[in-house]
């Protein structure tokens, strides 16, 4: 990894040296855009209004319009100002932990000290880990200053950056201030749902069925060509044609605690496991040829379309809160 930022964590008198690394990644399929015609690749270019001709980027500065007058701002007036200059990660308050929701965090930062001694670094960490509180801190990166918090990841620090609080939108829906009556029956059927989904939560069980998806159809193009036969490619069935049914809410929970409480029976027979059948696989570092030879679970998957339309939409309600393997998808490419 490399370090995009390096500074000190200060409070106090402390100073706790550091850098800073990107602590997540993107392993989307990178896709360019081509003319439909004839396979050209599409190419953008900077160009000036005046005078038409095509500005390098080192060229190009930023501008500030206000309708009536236009100011520029040259990278040395952004480097010149105090916040930019700034190298430290200042610790504003220490706060409980459960108080900072969510829904607050942006993007996540680990913290690696950058001294002879990680004494300081290792003393702040177990003062967070035994108060089980969360620094509040505020610091400068990329052109920004950023409120943040800073808390224990493992045997690391991590720094996360929070959103401004009217960066928050307020969820406010006119339908949910509508009076809903709610059954004790209806209560206690949706939590018997739950319960029988309830699990302990393991990332890598799970994959991006997409991803998946899109590097098996890359795969398959690159063996067959553009010829490529989507329906033997993934699998999939033809859709039976479902009228607006009015669902009973209270036979959809009866039907998905029966069909959750089947699916468990079975599992325990044949040792399912979470992600679905060849989960795993899809995600495995084969890449693409790896995705499209996930199989698994798709004469199962074919043969649960026959039932009804009720069932379907009872074991959609059930299933719903966990990840499954999605029905017949997963036959490889010939």
């Amino acid at each position: 990894m490399r370090a995009v930022w390096k500074g000190a964590v200060t409070f106090g008198l402390v100073n706790v040296p550091v850098k800073l690394y990107s602590a997540t990644e993107d392993h989307d399929v990178s896709l360019h855009q081509v003319h439909d015609a004839d396979g050209g690749r599409i190419r953008y270019q900077r160009v000036c209004e005046i005078d038409g001709k095509v500005v390098e980027y080192k060229n190009i500065d930023k501008a500030y319009d206000d309708g009536e007058r236009t100011v520029i701002i040259t990278d040395e007036d952004l480097k010149s100002l105090p916040a930019e200059r700034s190298r430290e990660i200042e610790v504003v308050e220490f706060v409980p932990t459960e108080q900072v929701d969510p829904i607050m965090f942006d993007k996540s930062y680990y913290l690696e000290p950058d001294s002879a001694s990680n004494k300081a670094y290792v003393l702040l960490r177990r003062t967070l880990e035994s108060t089980d509180k969360t620094a509040i801190v505020r610091m400068a990166l990329r052109q920004k200053t950023r409120l943040a918090a800073l808390r224990v990841y493992g045997d690391v620090l991590m720094v996360q950056t929070l959103l401004w609080s009217d960066e928050v939108r307020e969820a406010k829906f006119p339908s949910l201030d509508e009076p809903v009556k709610i059954s004790d029956k209806e209560l206690d059927l949706s939590k018997q749902l739950v319960e029988s989904l309830v699990s302990d939560f393991e990332p890598d069980q799970f994959v991006d069925e997409y991803q998946a998806e899109l590097r098996t159809l890359i795969a398959a193009k690159l063996e067959q060509g553009d010829a490529v036969d989507t329906a033997a490619t993934f699998g999939e069935q033809p859709e039976e044609e479902e009228g607006g049914e009015v669902i009973d809410l209270m036979e959809a929970l009866r039907q998905s605690i029966a069909s959750k409480r089947g699916g468990s029976d079975a599992a325990k027979g044949g040792g399912g496991t979470k992600g679905g059948g060849g989960g795993k696989a899809a995600s495995g570092s084969s890449g693409a040829s790896g995705a499209s030879k996930s199989s698994g679970g798709s004469k199962a998957s074919a043969a649960s379309k026959t039932g009804s339309s009720r069932s379907k939409a009872a074991a959609s309600t059930g299933d719903g809160a966990k990840k499954k393997a999605p029905a017949a998808k997963k036959k490889a490419a010939s």
